[in-house]
This record gives structure tokens, C-alpha cells and sequence, in this order.
């Protein structure tokens, strides 16, 4: 399969936003690195906040007003899965339990990559973002969101949030296999 980049799809605003999403990683992960106070926590939470909604926004503004291209269908997955790994080797500074929950969202995502790339190579279409994988974007972002913004939480409820965590990228990693499975078997 070929992909085609042309040049206006550099500019368009879901692109734009991707790009924003991109540029605020670092920004997150410095702010919270260095954070010294809860206001410093606040604010890098808040930026990961605007990067999750800006997440949702552009696929709303790419579907609607469509602008949907080939180059922000490879970026946008890319800027989402950039983002919360960066959240998620953050929390690893702070947060003791955290290493697991990396791993299996490292595994679901190489798993997601490489049945991605096999269903290319073999000229088949990406089924795209199904909404067991929205409702687990959702959880975790909500969990990593909570972690970064308290992170004196009593250990009983990181380790709750944690565990919602782990289930929801299990089922999604499931559901996932069990539609790359089918997919491959036409």
C-alpha cells in the first residue's frame, strides 16, 4: 500500500493540533519532572489535559469538515501513543507499581503496530479506533490524569486506579486480537 502525503495536508487543522499535542510532550514531562509543589503538578496536568482534549478534537474536526488525510491518520495514533507513554514513564518516577501497567501498555501497542503494518503490507484497510479502544484511551487518560495531578494519593487508591487500568488494556488488547484475527482470516 502506498501512502500518499501531499503538501496541504501539512496544514490542515486537525494536523495542526497533532503537531501542538507533539510539541507539549516535552513540555509535560519537564514541568512534572521538576515539579516541586502541587501548583507545578496543576499545571503539567492541566497541559496533559488540553493535549487529551485536543486528542478528541481533532479526529471531530478531521471527520466533520472532512480533513481527514493520510498523513494525520499515521500521526494522530502516533502523537496519542507518544503522549501517554511520556505520562506513563513520568508516573514511573514517582509512583512504585506503575512498571507493569508500562509494559502491558508497551505489549498492547507493539501488538497493535505490527498486526497495523501486517494488514498493510497484505493491501488490507485499518478497521481504525473501535470503541473498546476509545473507552480504554478514555480510563487510562483519566486514571494517568488523576496520578499526575495527586501524587501523594493514598497507595489503596493508585493501587485501585491501577488495577482499572490494567483491566481495561487487557479487554481492549483482547478485543483488539479478536478483530485483527477475524480481519486476517477474510
Amino acid at each position: 500500500m502506498r501512502i500518499n502525503f501531499k503538501k496541504k495536508d501539512l496544514i490542515t487543522i486537525p494536523n495542526i493540533l497533532t503537531y501542538i499535542r507533539l510539541i507539549l510532550i516535552p513540555v509535560i514531562v519537564i514541568l512534572y519532572v521538576n515539579a516541586k509543589s502541587p501548583r507545578d503538578y496543576y499545571t503539567a496536568t492541566i497541559i496533559f489535559v488540553i493535549c487529551a482534549l485536543t486528542d478528541s478534537l481533532d479526529g471531530f474536526i478531521a471527520r466533520h469538515y472532512n480533513q481527514i488525510t493520510d498523513l494525520g491518520k499515521i500521526i494522530d495514533p502516533i502523537a496519542d501513543k507518544a503522549m501517554q507513554a511520556a505520562i506513563l514513564l513520568c508516573l514511573l518516577i514517582r509512583i512504585k507499581g506503575i512498571l507493569p501497567i508500562f509494559i502491558l501498555f508497551a505489549i498492547k501497542e507493539i501488538f497493535m503496530g505490527i498486526a497495523g503494518l501486517m494488514l498493510l503490507k497484505t493491501g488490507r484497510k485499518l478497521t481504525g479506533a473501535k470503541w473498546f479502544g476509545k473507552v480504554c484511551t478514555v480510563v487510562l487518560d483519566t486514571v494517568m490524569v488523576i496520578l499526575f495531578a495527586f501524587p501523594s494519593l493514598d497507595l489503596s487508591i493508585v493501587r485501585i486506579l491501577l488495577g482499572l487500568s490494567v483491566i481495561f488494556m487487557i479487554f481492549s488488547l483482547i478485543m483488539y486480537a479478536m478483530d485483527y484475527i477475524k480481519i486476517f482470516r477474510r
